[in-house]
Parts: C-alpha cells; sequence; structure tokens
C-alpha cells in the first residue's frame, strides 16, 4: 500500500481539533502486512491454446508466447509478454517505453485450491518485491492451464518496505505526502485536485483533499478529469494506529489495512 491518509475536525472546533488530528497523523507510518483484507470483484484469467486473458480495467488479452504485445488504458505500461512455465504456471513481463516496470510469476498449488503471485516492480525510485496469495473461486474452462480461473484476495506474504510506507505532514490547512517509491502531493485540504506526483513518472493522475469525520481524510484521484479511487484514512484515539481504506472504483476492488506510526 503506497498511501495513508490525514486527519481532521471541522465546525465550532477546528482549531483546538485541528491541531490534536494534525499532531497525531504528522509523522511516517507503515502498514501492517498481516492486516491487509481485501474484498470486492475477483481476478479472472483465461490460459488455453496460447491465449492469455484476464478483466483488468481495461481487459488484457495477448498471445501467451513470450514476446511483448502491445497494450492500451493502462497507464503504467503499454506492452505485456505472457510466457507459460509449466502447466500450472505462468510469467508475465510488462513494459513501458520499452523499459521493464513489473515482472511476476503466478502459480498454482499441486491441490489447485490456491495460487500464489510473486513479483516485482521496479517502476518508482525504490524497487518493490513481494508475494500475494488468492484463493480459487472457479475453475478455467476444460482443457486450460490450471492456472486459469476466478481467484479471490487470500493474504499478503514479505512485500519491500518501500510499499509500505509513507510520511504525512499537515500544516495548517495544507497536507503533504510522499513515500520511498517516489509517490508525493500537497494539496490544500478541501481545496481543489492537484498533480498527483508518481515515481514511475507517469503523468496524468490528480487528488483532492477534504476532511472526513471527526479525525480523517478522504483523498479522491481523478485520471483525466474521470474518478478512479477514493481512500479514506482514520488515526485512532491514542495516535499510535490509523486503519486506512483504499476503493479502486475501476477494478471494484476495496483494500482495508491497519498502519503504526514509526
Amino acid at each position: 500500500m503506497n498511501k495513508l491518509l490525514a486527519a481532521g475536525f471541522v465546525l465550532a472546533l477546528a482549531l483546538p481539533a485541528c491541531a490534536l488530528a494534525q499532531s497525531s497523523l504528522n509523522g511516517t507510518w507503515k502498514t501492517d502486512v498481516s492486516s491487509m483484507k481485501g474484498s470486492g470483484k475477483p481476478v479472472v484469467i483465461s490460459l488455453k491454446d496460447g491465449v492469455y486473458a484476464n478483466n483488468a480495467h481495461p481487459p488484457i488479452k495477448v498471445k501467451a508466447d513470450g514476446e511483448d504485445h502491445a497494450v492500451t488504458g493502462h497507464p503504467g505500461f503499454d506492452t505485456i509478454a505472457v510466457a507459460v512455465v509449466n502447466d500450472h504456471s505462468f510469467k508475465e513481463t510488462e513494459k513501458k517505453a520499452g523499459k521493464v516496470v513489473t515482472t511476476g510469476t503466478f502459480s498454482v498449488a499441486p491441490d489447485g485450491k490456491s495460487g500464489t503471485y510473486q513479483f516485482t516492480d521496479t517502476s518508482g525510485a525504490a524497487p518493490v518485491t513481494g508475494k500475494l496469495m488468492v484463493q480459487r473461486v472457479a475453475k478455467g474452462v476444460p482443457g486450460s492451464n490450471a492456472a486459469a480461473g476466478t481467484w479471490k484476495f487470500g493474504h499478503y506474504g514479505d512485500i519491500s518496505a518501500s510499499a509500505l510506507t509513507a510520511t504525512y505532514k499537515i500544516d495548517g490547512d495544507t497536507v503533504s505526502f510522499s513515500d520511498p517509491t517516489g509517490d508525493s502531493y500537497t494539496a490544500n485540504i478541501n481545496g481543489k485536485a492537484v498533480p498527483f506526483k508518481q515515481g514511475s513518472g507517469v503523468t496524468g493522475t490528480t487528488v483532492s483533499v477534504e476532511r472526513d469525520g471527526h479525525n480523517g481524510l478522504r483523498e479522491t484521484y481523478y485520471r483525466n478529469g474521470k474518478k478512479t479511487g477514493v481512500d479514506v484514512i482514520e488515526v485512532a484515539a491514542d495516535g499510535h494506529s490509523a486503519k486506512f481504506t483504499n476503493h479502486d472504483l475501476e477494478s471494484g476492488r476495496t483494500m482495508v489495512a491497519v498502519a503504526d506510526k514509526q
């Protein structure tokens, strides 16, 4: 998770309460991997007769021949190569302007009920490696690779600290965010959307920030004027932990996790 959120209060008690909220949020936070829980639309993979497809947004369908194939509508990459490793696993490589940005291998357990996706993301200022475990919901069509089918979120294994750490600072009505991968923004609370700088160099994303309840903040993300996601953070009363929720409006998936103040 590469974003945490902020805190605040409004109306008659704004000044004293806001000062408390700001002091409790300011600093560096690290997500507890074991707390991460995903929900929403499952991932659907098709892999048969040399063709790979999934229900990404927008959907991807390419030959599974290990060669680079152009895709559109994905800001972070413009080609993908899928290679079948064996009858229960495949490897994919995503590139942007000819440069590898992500590699990953998906393997299915011998009983066919679970799968593991191991990945490396080199798109940002700091590389990110990790492992995602998923559970099978349904099998693929007869004759498919065992990796085909419908999969739901299980849990994450080890993930690089650079993907779990974020720093926030609130000064008056200005909030700043940054993380080790190079993502950052500075915005006015309840102000207009501002550019969201990505360490990958991808441009076109903006974010607006507003207060959410007594001790929370809401980040709303846009791309080309279309709302793509909403993040909400709630700092605990003791200021030592925070719950954050990420709603990916394009994929229809939600991730909830707890972060600890460092």
